[in-house]
């Protein structure tokens, strides 16, 4: 079985045009097995109950933000080592570098191709 084949995704964005591109992205990559939220706080509820190995996460959302989920994430024992990327229209590198402390993998900026996404992707869990 390849990684594309293994790897389990949770994508979580309160766009709905923005959460089908990246999932758009992440399926022609030919990663199969993606799930979604629409906010921080019902990804984590859902983190609890069906881990993941990656989430690739929106910044900018109500109620959680994208930095907040990953500091959720982190200070949880069971996805304390979960894979995240966060996604920005604009990428503040004071957010970003608070992330980086938290314990962020990578980040994408908005708008972007399959091909930097795969990048992304990769920088994070090896060649797919």
């Amino acid at each position: 079985m390849s990684l594309k084949d293994a790897l389990t995704v949770l994508v979580v964005d309160d766009m709905a045009t923005s959460r089908g591109l990246i999932i758009q992205a992440l399926t022609d990559i030919g990663i199969k097995k993606v799930s979604w939220e629409r906010d921080g706080d019902a990804a984590f509820r859902s983190l609890q109950n069906q881990p993941v190995h990656l989430i690739v996460s929106d910044q900018n959302m109500p109620g959680m933000t994208g930095l907040q989920l990953l500091h959720s994430v982190r200070n949880y024992t069971p996805t304390a080592k979960t894979g995240f990327i966060l996604v920005t229209g604009s990428p503040d590198p004071k957010v970003l570098q608070q992330g980086v402390q938290i314990g962020l993998n990578n980040y994408l900026t908005k708008p972007f191709t399959t091909a930097q996404m795969k990048a992304c992707l990769e920088r994070v869990v090896g060649k797919l």
